[in-house]
Order: structure tokens, then sequence, then C-alpha cells
């Protein structure tokens, strides 16, 4: 037994080292020593290169592994179609066939996106050596050209050509397919909102009328995140803290044409504000002043910006009570059977962090001072992270930039902070060509240039050329929104406007020039100091006029001084369903010039969304008053008229004191007037796509008032009060062209010498 052991064992020793020897002479077989290099194949490509690529040492012996790692660093190149080595002798033969070089690129089937738009994503170019791989690459970058454009359906094909000198034209044969159009945007789990009033809250939209002849809104996967984020502040916004979008599905008809996109939300249950309080850290902080600076009440809506802003409002009163390193903390408790959150705002000691500095890149054209001067904190002061993100936000606001990325990051020392401003600039400029239609002016033709961002400097300039049948008006404008680096805007005006009224026996012509300082005195307030230079002429008087129109023609200058109130809270209020907008204004006349008058106009205009927001309830007042002063009388220029847009069921300069005596009954205009709109606006039942949607109103108005009364009839002109309404339905249609909106009106109250219109619309477009 142990002899067959041994012998056993010893065979096995005996085969190890037959395999071992086999092994070596199979390696040292497998071995070339390389003392040349040969090169067949080049044509462009000098062989030196091929021996670079190659990078071989002379006199080194390399293994069939090795020569295969040359081979792979030679095709890897991308000179090459075809590589083959072939060991010969005591070297090796480096058979090659060149790649085609690129005689030049076409892009054929292409209408919607132009060659020049598409030759900037494709990374081949001429007389350059032809890569499929980069082919490809290239072929895909144009199709994602065309999703961004909404052809999800479109393909491309990268094709050769092959031409003498071996060289190839490339080709990529494009079929773009249909816009891919958001068919039906539906929404699921949501109760409080209908669908109709969601889409309006997001940026995608469905498909409109008219899609065959006016191409219709696209579907954008990149827009899904945006509308997630749209329809969460929706909801917060209104009360519903626990909204969840749930998820987002889109799918796509058969012909890939079409999409449907469904949102699964979650509303979750609306709270109101509980009780609110202030609590401190700081024994020095007057509590009662932070509590009455609070604009937030028990029972109000819940909404974040609301908590935003009065955090906002308590941090300025801190800075101006000393307290530089004071930061408001909300603290929520929910209480879930009342629906209620109470809130308290605790006044902490923030860190003591300030701002090093701030570095801005990416602006080749806008100056930094017009993107610093949104900062509040400048190089030195206390870091606020609220601040920051609040002028991260005025900066996108500007829209000077496609993107402006605001990051903060530790400085040269752990309390000091660097604010990076990264932005990448876009146009902003725009020249339009656009037109007009009304019943009162007729078709008119608009030309206009603005720039928002002049010479870099935040400043907007633009000229307006508008021609109609009746007026003809040319306008300049230019507005420094940040005068001596404060929040203090400087406007300048240039007017030249000339109207031939179809309803007048005369014309007018007023060229202006009109300075103006704006400057806010409360957190929605904000006030306008105006000096305007005019030249006011009547001509054209014609011999049917009324004595009183012809005893007013003629050339007058007016020096008059301004100024102009607005309290906005439409835009600037903090709950989305109602606002009040209040204006109030006053214009002298006498600081030199012919004519001396003081004008007083006022406005006010309040408007609710009820029914769960689907409808729009509206109510506009407004009226002026304009007095002759130093025993002069006021003039047809200076005097008010009523449009068809204030009274509806009336044409414009359609109301008013008339010489019934003279042939040309002419509206004189008044010294005062007033006018009430009450209006309701709110969906038909039409499918939405179609944009329409109408409207009720009730519109009430009177001009009233003269100086000279003293017409061609026997008795004096009838200049008193005379009220006069009107009731009427609205359909807006929201049309690829523009907004168009009909009015059909039916007086309820008016004169015999009215004039009177049951139905008026107006629209306009730029192109």
């Amino acid at each position: 037994m142990w002899r067959a052991n041994r012998v056993k064992d010893l065979s096995l020793w005996i085969l190890a080292g037959l395999l071992a020897i086999g092994l070596n002479v199979s390696d040292a077989a497998a071995q070339t020593r390389v003392s040349s290099i040969i090169v067949n194949g080049t044509q462009r490509v000098p062989d030196a290169t091929v021996v670079d690529l190659a990078d071989i040492e002379p006199g080194a012996t390399l293994t069939d592994g090795q020569i295969n790692d040359v081979l792979q660093r030679i095709v890897a190149s991308g000179l090459f179609q075809n590589v083959e080595i072939v060991p010969v002798g005591n070297g090796l033969r480096i058979d090659v066939v060149e790649r085609p070089t690129i005689n030049r690129i076409n892009i054929e089937g292409n209408e919607r996106l132009s060659d020049e738009a598409l030759l900037t994503v494709v990374g081949s170019a001429p007389r350059r050596v032809y890569s499929p791989s980069q082919a490809e690459e290239d072929a895909s970058a144009i199709v994602g050209a065309y999703v961004d454009s909404g052809r999800l359906a479109a393909t491309v094909q990268p094709r050769i050509i092959r031409r003498t000198d071996n060289r190839v034209d490339l080709v990529f044969e494009v079929r773009e397919g249909r816009v891919v159009e958001n068919e039906r945007i539906s929404f699921v789990g949501n109760r409080a909102f209908s669908d109709r009033r969601l889409r309006r809250a997001i940026g995608t939209k469905q498909a409109g009328f008219l899609r065959a002849i006016i191409r219709a809104d696209s579907f954008i996967p990149e827009r899904i995140a945006f509308d997630r984020q749209a329809l969460t502040d929706f909801y917060q916004s209104r009360g519903y803290v626990d909204f969840r979008v749930l998820d987002v599905t889109s799918e796509f008809s058969r012909e890939r044409d079409a999409s449907f996109v469904t949102f699964s939300v979650r509303e979750g249950q609306k709270f109101a504000v509980g009780a609110v309080s202030v609590s401190s850290e700081f024994p020095d902080a007057d509590i009662n002043a932070y509590r009455d600076a609070l604009r937030l009440r028990s029972g109000d809506t819940w909404n974040p910006a609301l908590i935003d802003e009065q955090i906002a409002r308590l941090e300025r009163l801190s800075l101006q009570q000393g307290f530089d390193f004071l930061r408001v903390v909300p603290r929520v408790t929910r209480n879930a059977r009342d629906l209620t959150l109470d809130v308290e705002f605790a006044l902490v000691r923030g860190q003591r962090i300030f701002v090093e500095r701030i570095d801005i890149e990416g602006n080749t054209t806008t100056l930094d001072r017009v993107i610093r001067r949104q900062f509040d904190p400048v190089e030195g002061d206390p870091f606020n992270p609220r601040e920051i993100r609040n002028a991260a936000e005025r900066i996108r606001a500007l829209g000077f930039f496609s993107n402006a990325d605001v990051q903060t990051r530790e400085g040269s020392a752990p309390d000091q902070v660097i604010v990076d401003v990264d932005v990448e600039e876009q146009p902003t400029g725009n020249l339009s060509f656009g037109g007009t239609f009304s019943t009162d002016s007729g078709f008119g033709i608009v030309i206009g240039f603005s720039e928002r961002n002049f010479l870099g400097r935040g400043q907007s300039v633009g000229v307006q050329i508008q021609t109609g049948t009746e007026d003809r008006n040319i306008s300049l404008t230019f507005r420094e929104p940040a005068l001596f680096a404060r929040d203090l805007s400087f406007g300048l005006a240039i007017n030249d406007r000339t109207t031939d009224f179809g309803n007048a026996a005369y014309e007018t012509r007023v060229t202006s020039i009109s300075p103006s300082l704006g400057f806010p005195v409360s957190e929605n307030g904000r006030v306008s100091l105006s000096y305007t230079l005019a030249s006011e002429e009547i001509f054209n008087v014609t011999d049917s006029a009324s004595s009183i129109i012809k005893g007013e023609e003629g050339d007058e200058i007016r020096s008059s001084l301004g100024y102009d109130y607005t309290l906005d809270l439409l835009r600037g209020g903090l709950n989305p369903n109602r606002g009040v907008l209040f204006s109030f204004g006053q214009e002298f006349a006498g600081l030199g010039g012919d004519t001396e008058f003081l004008k007083t106009t006022a406005r006010v205009v309040a408007q609710r969304d009820v029914w769960n927001e689907e409808v729009t309830l509206r109510a506009i007042l407004e009226g002026g008053a304009v007095a002759a002063l130093g025993g002069g009388d006021t003039r047809i220029t200076d005097r008010f008229f009523l449009s068809s847009r204030q009274v509806r069921g009336f044409s414009s300069r359609g109301i008013g004191p008339r010489d019934t005596g003279a042939t040309e009954s002419d509206v004189l205009g008044g010294n005062k007037y007033v006018a009430l709109r009450l209006e309701a606006d709110f969906p038909l039942g039409l499918p939405e796509e179609f944009g329409i949607t109408g409207g009720v109103f009730l519109d009430l108005g009177s001009l009233w008032g003269l100086d000279n009364t003293a017409g061609d009839a026997l008795v004096p002109v009838d200049d008193g009060f005379e009220l006069r309404s009107a009731i009427g339905f609205s359909l807006l249609w929201a049309t690829p062209l523009g907004p168009l909106r009909m009015n059909f009106s039916n007086p309820i109250k008016s004169n015999p010498l009215d004039d009177e219109r049951s139905f008026d619309f107006t629209i306009s477009t730029a192109f």
C-alpha cells in the first residue's frame, strides 16, 4: 500500500514538471524580438505617426499579448479603418487602411430646423477624419435638438457617399416627424380645484384651437419638474400644507404625435393660521414693536409666502434696532383637530458670520454693479441667508439672464462667507412688427424696438411707431431703475401724437417731453413725480364745427408738474385670490406756458376669485376733475373724454356735452367724469384648448362740466351730470394671433345725442 502511494506521488511530480517545461517552451516561442518596424498602407498619415502610436522600444521583446496592446493603441487613434500586425523576421510589419476624410457635411430632410441650427450640435467637421462613432453621436445630438422643439418622433440616419482620394461626404438623413402635442392634461386626486383651474397653474399647456394652422403647445419633458413645483406652490399658498405630487405619467399615441399627461396628487386638508406670537432671546428687544410689525392674523389662510414676508419684515426691524445677528425662526405647531397652525416667531441669536466678498462671473455685457445692487448686504455686512436668497430671486427677475446661480462658500476664515454669482446672459432686445384693430380706431400697424438692458447698464429704452386710420403716435422712452445706485427710478418720455377722430370736425397734435422720478413710500406703494412740456395744437377745424371749438383752435404751450401715487396689492398682496389697486394723481399746469389748470384723477380696482377660483369678480371705479386757473377756460386737449373701454355700450368720445346748435355736434369733452365697471369672468364649459371664456358686465358713467357753454344755439350747451349705463356679455378668446375681446352691449340709460354701440371688439398681436 505504501509503495503504490509513493509511485503515484512520483508520477504526479513528473507530470507537473513536464507541463512547466512545455509552458516555458510555449512562452519562448510566443515572444518576438523587434529590431525594426515596417509600415504599409499609409497615404496621408506619416509612417512616423504609426510608429509613435505603436510606442515600442528598439530591440524590445514582445509577447503576443503585448503585440495585441500595440494593435489596440493604433486602432484607438481613430485614424485607421483596419490595422494588422504581422511578425517578420526580427521585426514587425504594420499594415493599415486609413479612414477617409470628410469632404463636406450635408443635412437632408430638415424643414423645421435650419442647417445652421443643426450644424452647431454636430462634432464632425470637413477635412477631418471620418469616425463612425462620432457620426452616431452627431445623429443623436440632432435628434436631441428636435426633441427640445417637441418632435419626439424625429429620426436621423448618418450615411456616407464615397468620393475620390479616399474622401467621403457625410450626410444626415432626417425624418422630422410631427410635433408631439399635449393632447390632454388631466389630474387625479384633486377635489378642491378643477382640472381647468390646475391647468392654469402649470407651465405645460394643452394643444390649442386651430392646431392644424398654427403650431400648438408641444410636449417638453423638462417642464414636468417645473410643473410639480408650480402645483406645490399653488396648493400651499392656499393652505394645503400636506399637498404632494405623487406621480406624473406621460403616455404617447401610437403615432407619437400626441401626449397624454396625468398628474396624480394628494391634496390633504386646508389649514388656517392659528395663534400668532413672538418670543425673544434678546432682553433688550421691544417685543411689542415686533408684534405690531406683523401683518399675520389668526384665521388667515396659511401661506408659506406670507410667513416668509413676516420673517423678512421682523429682520428688517431688527436691523433698525441695531441687532445685526438677530434671526427669526418660525416655530409651527399643528392643530389637527381644528385644522390650524400656530406660529411662534422666535428672535434668536444667529452665527456671527460676515460677507467677505461677492464674486460675479459670466456677465459679458451686464455691468457688475447692475447685479451687485440686487444685494442688500455688501462686503463686511452680517451674513443673512434669507437676504442672499431674495437677492438671487431679484437677479433672476431682471430678465437679463437665462440662468442665474447664487451660491455661498466659506471665505478666508470660518466667520467669513464668499457669495458666488454665476450668470448666463440672454438677448434683451426686441424688434417687433404688429397689427391692431378696434372698432374705434380701425386697423393699425405698430413697429417697435426695445432694449431692456441698454449697454449692460440695466436701463431700458424703447421706440414705437404706431399708425392707424385715425391716430398716429411716435414715442421714445428711457428708464433708469436705480438712479445714484438707489431705489430711485428716472424716466424720460418723448411723444408726438396726431389724432383725426372720425366723429370730430377737428384734428389735434400733441408733442411732449416728460422726465419723471419714481421712488417707494411703503412696501407696496410708490410715488412718481413728473414734469411735462408740451405743444398742444388744435387745427383743421371745419366751418361746421361748434364755436366753442373754433375759439380753442390754435397752438398753446403746456408746462406742468404732476405726481402719481400707486398702491398695488393686486400683485404685491399676499392673498392669491383677491387684491386691490389704488392710484391717485394730480397735474398742475401754469409753470410758464399758455395754459393753467389743476387736473386730478383717481382709480380703484378690486378683484377676487370665487367658486374655487373658477370665476373672477372685478370692480373698477375711476374719476377725474380738471379746473381752469387764472380766469381762463379749459381746452379740448385738457378735458376728459370717455372711451368705449371705460363705458361699454357707447362709442369712444360718444358721451358728453354737445353743441346741438352746430352742424357738427361734436362731443366737447368734460371737466369731470366718473366711470364704474362691474365684471365677472367665467368659463363657458367649452374645451379648454379653445381658449374661450365668457363674462358679463354692468358699466355706468358720466362726463359733464364745461367752462364755456355759449354754443351756436340760443340756449347754452347742456353740461349737467347725466348718468349712462349699459349691460352686456363678453367673449374672451386667447387666439394664436393675440387676445381678442368681443363685447355685446345693451345701453339701458342714455341720451338721444349719444353715439351708442352694441358691439365692439379689439385684437392686437406682435410678430
